[in-house]
C-alpha cells in the first residue's frame, strides 16, 4: 500500500512548524514501507547527511546483537549475568542479590540498578567500566518491579557482547547489525569523523510546578540520570567516541527507519525467525511505570504498543495498531514500526525542549500523525 499523501502532509506541516515557529532547532523525518525508505525530509538547519545523537533510540540496535547471540546459544535469557560477568556487583553491599540478576531482567529493565553510576572517567575503557560495575548495588529485588534503566542495563549488555565474542561492543554492533543492513556505524564515532553531527541545544524553559501537578500529579519530577546537562554532554567528541550503548548512538533518520524496516522484513536474515517474532511481539514485562502507572509492555529490548489504549504513553501515539513496536529516545527522538501497515517512522532532532509537559505532548502528536501515514 502507498503512503497517504494527506497524512504525510499533515505530519510534515506539523514538524515544520515545530522547527520554524516552535522551539526545535532542526529535525529529520524518515518513513519506511515495503522494505524501503519512501519519504525523507529535513527541517531547519540540517541536510540529508546530518547525523543526530539519538539517545535511547540506540537501545534496540544493541539488543539486536544480543538477539543474535541468544539464538546462537551463546547466551540464554535465564542465565545469571554473573555467570558471564563475575565482576558485576562483587564488591558492592548487595553482591549476593546481584548474583540473581538474569539476562532477561536486564533486557526488561527489572534488574534493580537503574541508578548505577558510569560516566566520564570510567566508561572510556573496559577496565574502568568493569571496576565501576563491580561496586554497583541493587535498589530492589530483581524482577519485582520495573524502573527504566537509562544506561546501566545496556552497559551490562555491552559487556556481555564483549565477553561472549571477545570483541569491543561497538565493533560487534556494527559488524553484526548495521553493516549487514548497509547502515553507517552508529556507536563509537571517531573524534575525527564527527563534523556532520548536529550540535545539541537546550531550548525552552522547564514546566512550572503547577503544570507538572496538572499533568503528572506531582509538583516535582523525580531526579534521575536523564538531565539536560547529561544529554548535552554528548556534544563532547570524546563522549560520542565512547559508544554509550544505552544512549550514545549517532544516526540519520533514514538509518533508524531502515533498521525498523529490517525488523519487519529481515531481508538479510540477521535474526532467527522465532527470536524475531518473540522480541517484536511478546510482552514479557507488564509491571507499572512508577510515575504514570502505565504497564511497561516491554519485550526483550523493545516497547510494544499494546491494546489497552495507552500506546501514546509508550511513545507511539494514538493511531498505531496494538502490534506496533519501537523505542524512542529522550527529548523527541521517535522510532517505531507497525506490522499492521508495514510503516516505520523515525524523527530525530537536536532541539532538547526543557518543558517536561510540552515535549511529550509534541511527541505524542507527531507519533499520532505519523501512524496515519499508511493504513492497514
Amino acid at each position: 500500500m502507498p503512503l497517504d499523501p494527506a497524512a504525510v502532509a499533515a505530519l510534515t506541516d506539523r514538524l515544520r512548524a515545530e522547527v520554524e515557529d516552535g522551539p526545535l532547532v532542526s529535525a529529520q523525518l524518515a518513513l519506511g514501507l515495503h522494505g524501503e525508505i519512501v519519504h525523507a525530509e529535513c527541517f531547519g538547519d540540517t541536510t540529508p547527511s546530518t547525523r543526530y545523537v539519538m539517545f535511547s533510540a540506540t537501545k534496540p540496535f544493541v539488543a539486536a546483537a544480543i538477539w543474535q547471540v541468544l539464538a546462537e546459544g551463546l547466551l540464554r535469557t535465564e542465565d545469571r549475568v554473573v555467570e558471564h560477568l563475575p565482576f558485576l556487583g562483587q564488591d558492592g553491599p548487595t553482591a549476593a542479590e546481584m548474583a540473581t540478576v538474569t539476562v532477561e531482567h536486564v533486557l526488561l529493565h527489572t534488574a534493580g540498578f537503574p541508578y548505577a553510576p558510569l560516566g566520564p572517567g570510567r566508561w572510556e575503557t573496559t577496565e574502568g567500566r568493569r571496576a565501576a560495575m563491580s561496586r554497583w548495588r541493587l535498589s530492589w529485588t530483581p524482577g519485582t518491579r520495573f524502573e527504566y534503566h537509562p544506561t546501566s542495563a545496556h552497559w551490562v549488555l555491552a559487556e556481555l557482547l564483549a565477553a561472549l565474542t571477545g570483541r569491543d561492543h561497538r565493533e560487534v554492533v556494527h559488524d553484526r547489525v548495521t553493516a549487514p543492513l548497509g547502515l553507517p556505524r552508529l556507536l563509537g564515532i571517531a573524534e575525527g569523523d564527527q563534523d556532520d553531527i548536529a550540535e545539541l541545544r537546550a531550548v525552552g524553559s522547564p514546566a512550572t510546578p503547577d503544570e507538572l501537578e496538572a499533568t503528572f500529579g506531582v509538583r516535582e519530577l523525580p531526579g534521575g540520570e536523564v538531565t539536560a546537562e547529561t544529554l548535552l554532554g554528548f556534544n563532547d567528541p570524546t563522549a560520542r567516541a565512547v559508544g554509550v550503548p544505552g544512549g550514545g548512538g549517532v544516526a540519520r533518520a533514514v538509518d533508524v527507519a531502515g533498521f525498523y524496516q529490517a525488523l519487519l522484513h529481515d531481508p538479510a536474515g540477521l535474526w532467527d525467525p522465532v527470536m524475531l517474532r518473540d522480541v517484536t511481539g511478546v510482552v514479557r514485562n507488564r509491571l507499572p511505570d512508577p510515575l504514570t502507572g502505565t504497564p511497561a509492555n516491554r519485550s526483550l529490548g523493545l516497547v510494544l504498543a499494546g491494546d489497552d489504549g495507552r500506546s501514546n504513553f509508550r511513545g507511539m501515539g494514538r493511531t498505531v495498531s496494538p502490534a506496533a513496536f519501537g523505542h524512542n529516545g529522550a527529548k523527541g527522538q521517535l522510532a517505531f514500526a507497525d506490522p499492521a501497515t508495514g510503516l516505520s517512522v523515525a524523527i530525530l532532532t537536536n532541539g532538547l525542549d526543557l518543558h517536561e509537559v510540552r515535549q511529550p505532548r509534541r511527541d505524542s502528536a507527531l507519533a499520532s500523525l505519523a501512524g496515519r501515514c499508511a493504513t492497514a
